[in-house]
């Protein structure tokens, strides 16, 4: 059937959308929408912070210290698609700098330059706030305008157009005559109830500075006249229009020419205005003027020849450019770039360079150093909906991003710490003797972690190396990304000596190792536990510590009686992490005061957030059941129809409970069973 395309439009596309964002009007009827709505004319720096705000906050605690998550990071604009994750504190830092810019404290008089290593997101943060503003421009909060000129006739003072539009989109405030914007401002500024104030700062451009003049000679100075040959229109931002937001990307040197940020001579037009240095021969298309009322991205900003790097000193402090032959040029935008760590070295060194260092905020994007939040860049590429036909394994994503993560630690400077104990205390794990302080201490003592390791880009290219690789077979599991991920080592271009490729590899050893505790664990609860049964023991191991500590007695739940705490029962769970007879009664009394702990944070103690404890609980529930189910049946050549039953009880809740599909469940059994096989003990 086909589709009656009038029809589909004329349900589906709103002309009344259209009108509402290509308003027009007098400049008094725009006088009359700033004096109902002040924040129509704020700057860019105004704008882009409330465009952040817009979406929302919510706060955490990490380390005893409170963080912001701004929403909008979660790209809410696209699904996710840009969304960063692992790195709100630095974030903060950047929202930091746009509410002080806002406020006019200085800092909007500043390069913004995001510096990380490759594959760090600095990218993703600039599409986020390009795409974020210019989405902001289409709604009422963030409405803006600009201005042309219009004649009846074909008048000279226009080049015998009928209208000119402002080349820079710019503010029509800027129109008032400066001896009385000063006034005009604190009226304005008296009825809003805002943190930051509204500032109408210099001139228009050159090209409507000149018929500005010649209409105000022609009107003999009357500016209230010359205004009605004004016509304010609604402004909406575009990159791909290059209205309000621009990039700027360096290309060889020789190609280089600096009128790509500030314009050049429309050589055609000096026929019609008679010298190339009339404005209105002039095109203000460079990307400092396109950019204006928005924002400017340099892409890999250091690479830029010396000569690009002095205009960013005059964009940035004085907030104007030099457009060849014409006078400084005032533009309101927020000029970011971004680097990575070679470049910047570059600039620290070069002594030339001082003025730029001076003039530039640095905020450091630095790789995830957070398990579960590196785990969520790949489940926003590989899952059920990305990939209908082919099934990821539990704890494949997973064991890319540990071995990820391993690259970018520092060696812990404690001798009875590992890397991979560090990843999980960052992770929010517990371990003996180290609290919230302790893990904050790691954090500053590691003073470039984060900035070196493998990218999440390599992960990705090798996940997805794998799954084309492995399309056949219908499921890939963590061997067959843990084989790609090393494979691709030796080809790796920023791996810069054999000791980093030797660290690598033996990273991948730990992460390879910690997989095999994991499904280990996986099969045993699978086999012996519910959750209802872990529950039931945690409660009474906690009551008998609690008697034990305290040196009171517990009540027998079935007699009713106070007996002592039982002390073979508490070392029946303690023995199966390694808890000798001389340090139980420590374990016991750090368990009861890390619950006490949370209790004075009106948290609930849950068994899962010590992972020791977790894991003597479900090992002592797996010791008291095997019995019942002997693992090295599973690879026997010869099975009954009782064990069968068993193996199928088994891979069935491993499906339900824990993700697995029936593919990897039966590779995880009989991998598992292989090691049990070979007699290895279980590990704590």
């Amino acid at each position: 059937m086909s589709i009656d395309i009038k029809n589909f439009i004329e349900k589906n596309y709103s002309k009344e959308d259209f009108s509402h964002l290509h308003w027009e009007g007098s400049f008094q009827d725009y006088i009359d929408l700033v004096t109902k709505n002040p924040a129509i004319c704020r700057n860019a720096f105004q704008r882009v912070h409330d465009m952040i705000m817009s979406y929302g906050t919510s706060t955490y605690t990490e380390y005893k210290k409170e963080i912001t998550r701004y929403h909008f990071f979660d790209d809410p604009m696209e699904n996710g698609k840009d969304a960063i994750f692992g790195i709100d504190v630095h974030l903060m830092k950047l929202v930091n700098f746009f509410k002080s810019a806002a406020r006019g404290y200085g800092t909007e008089k500043r390069v913004l330059l995001l510096h990380g290593p490759v594959g760090s997101a600095k990218s993703s943060i600039s599409r986020l706030l390009k795409k974020g503003i210019e989405l902001y421009s289409k709604t009422d909060d963030g409405a803006l305008y600009t201005y042309e000129w219009i004649c009846d006739d074909e008048n000279d003072i226009l080049g015998g157009a009928k209208t000119f539009a402002s080349p820079m989109h710019e503010e029509p405030l800027k129109l008032i005559p400066p001896e009385v914007r000063k006034k005009f401002l604190e009226e304005l500024n008296n009825t809003i109830d805002s943190p930051y104030k509204l500032k109408i700062k210099g001139e228009v451009n050159p090209a409507c500075r000149f018929i500005l003049s010649e209409f105000m000679k022609r009107n003999d100075g009357d500016w209230n006249e010359v205004m009605k040959l004004i016509r304010v229109r609604r402004l909406v931002l575009s990159e791909k229009d290059r209205i309000g937001i621009g990039t700027f990307q360096p290309k060889d040197e020789k190609n280089q020419d600096s009128t790509e940020l500030t314009g050049d001579i429309n050589y055609r037009k000096i026929a019609l205005y008679g010298s190339d240095s009339d404005p209105r021969a002039f095109n203000f298309d460079g990307e400092f003027n396109i950019a204006n009322r928005g924002i400017v991205e340099f892409i890999e900003m250091l690479k830029l020849d010396v000569a690009f790097l002095y205009d960013l000193l005059g964009a940035s402090q004085e907030q104007s450019i030099k457009p060849k032959k014409f006078a400084q040029t005032d533009i309101d935008e927020v000029i970011l770039g971004h680097t990575n760590e070679p470049e910047f070295r570059k600039l620290q060194s070069n002594e030339f360079m001082e003025a730029l260092r001076d003039r530039t905020v640095k905020i450091d994007v630095p790789y995830i150093t957070r398990l579960d939040q590196e785990v969520r860049i790949y489940q926003k590429d590989y899952n059920s909906e990305t990939l209908p036909h082919m099934h990821v394994a539990p704890h494949t994503l997973e064991m890319a991003s540990l071995w990820a993560i391993l690259t970018r630690l520092e060696e812990p400077k404690k001798a009875d710490l590992t890397k991979l104990q560090k990843l999980k205390l960052f992770n929010g794990k517990t371990l003996p003797g180290y609290n919230e302080d302790n893990v904050k201490e790691l954090r500053k003592e590691a003073v470039r972690e984060g900035l070196d390791g493998i990218s999440p880009r390599y992960i990705q290219d090798k996940i997805s190396n794998s799954l084309v690789k492995n399309s056949h077979i219908g499921c890939l599991n963590p061997f067959m990304v843990f084989n790609e991920l090393e494979s691709g080592l030796k080809h790796h271009g920023l791996i810069s000596s054999s000791d980093q490729l030797d660290t690598f590899r033996e990273m991948l050893a730990v992460a390879r190792q910690e997989y095999e505790d994991i499904v280990k664990n996986d099969v045993q609860k699978a086999i012996s536990v519910d959750e209802t049964a872990v529950e039931t023991l945690c409660a009474n191991y906690i009551d008998n510590v609690k008697a034990y500590t305290r040196k009171e007695k517990v009540r027998n739940k079935y007699s009713g009686k106070l007996e002592e705490a039982d002390e073979r029962f508490m070392r029946s769970i303690e023995e199966k992490i390694d808890i000798s007879d001389a340090i139980k009664d420590d374990f016991r009394q750090e368990i009861i005061s890390f619950i006490g702990g949370l209790a004075i944070e009106n948290k609930k103690f849950d068994y899962r957030m010590n992972e020791r404890l977790h894991r003597a609980l479900e090992l002592k529930l797996f010791e008291d059941q095997k019995d019942s189910f002997k693992l090295t049946t599973i690879i026997s050549n010869v099975v009954d129809k009782q064990t069968q039953e068993k193996i199928d009880v088994v891979k069935t809740r491993l499906m339900k409970n824990f993700g697995y599909c029936e593919i990897c469940a039966t590779d995880t059994l009989n991998y598992v069973s292989s090691i049990f096989a070979k007699g290895d003990s279980i590990k704590s």
